[in-house]
């Protein structure tokens, strides 16, 4: 049986509101009905010779898909957001930005829990949990462009009135948590708090500042967790992030590893 959607639809929660706030103005926004995917035409407009600093929405995408090429369902009423960005860094700080993303958007998502901040959390890498439940979804893709440039899309999903019925990990969103959000109301809130964090990241040389942010709202810190990768399983203690984004997992003896991708979970 599909688990409860999370205490986050009491009443005190839904006292929270965005505020006001409009779309940066040194970025462009072009929005569709339905698309493909956001990413996949942010890329394509990539290119075809696009400068960046683009963001690409859709009503609906009809093949929305997430980490490890899994379909990413993308029923109309949720935000389906990408940003392109060209040469946003040195190729070896890129690995950060998916934590820049992740604290963009648990930013963009605090309003609404201001009167419970402890029901929002990040989990490693870049997943906004609420009460334990999964409410987004972030995909990073990049190529190299015919001059040598680097293309990076951020794509980002927000679900506001659906979630999937059965997930990986427990999911659920924002009308289940009590508020009646908007992908049109979210959209500006979102982008400008984009805006905000990958200015304070500084093409990858302010990443010590958002590393700090990141780890205060982390859920699992200091605690047992499971790592599952594409050719084993890791357990350990979730000790830290290092410079590079990297989770270091500790063992019983105290060996630290470092852990650049896979597919978090808690353990009790």
């Amino acid at each position: 049986m599909w688990p409860r959607p999370p205490r986050a639809a009491s009443s005190d929660r839904v006292t929270g509101r965005l505020p006001d706030i409009p779309f940066p103005g040194d970025w462009r926004h072009v929005a569709f009905g339905d698309v493909a995917s956001t990413n996949s035409e942010a890329m394509q407009r990539a290119l075809d010779g696009d400068a960046g600093g683009l963001w690409i929405t859709a009503e609906r995408q009809l093949q929305g898909r997430g980490r490890r090429g899994r379909a990413w369902v993308s029923e109309a009423g949720n935000l389906y957001a990408s940003l392109l960005l060209i040469d946003p860094a040195p190729m070896e700080r890129i690995g950060t930005l998916p934590l820049v993303a992740a604290l963009a958007v648990y930013n963009a998502l605090r309003p609404l829990f201001a009167a419970v901040p402890q029901a929002l959390a990040i989990k490693w890498p870049n997943d906004i949990l609420v009460d334990g439940a999964k409410v987004n979804g972030i995909l990073l893709e990049s190529t190299t462009l015919p001059d040598g440039r680097m293309a990076v899309v951020i794509g980002c999903g927000i679900n506001c009135v659906h979630h999937p019925e059965n997930p990986i990990y427990p999911a659920t969103d924002l009308k289940a948590c009590g508020f009646d959000v908007t992908p049109q109301r979210l959209f500006p809130v979102l982008a400008s708090s984009f805006a905000t964090e990958i200015a304070r990241w500084d093409r990858g040389q302010g990443f010590a500042a958002i590393r700090e942010d990141w780890l205060r709202a982390a859920r699992g810190l200091g605690g047992p967790i499971r790592i599952n990768l594409s050719d084993r399983v890791l357990e350990g203690r979730f000790a830290d992030l290092d410079s590079r984004g990297y989770l270091l997992l500790e063992d019983p003896s105290g060996t630290l590893t470092p852990v650049s991708a896979g597919d978090l979970f808690f353990n009790s």
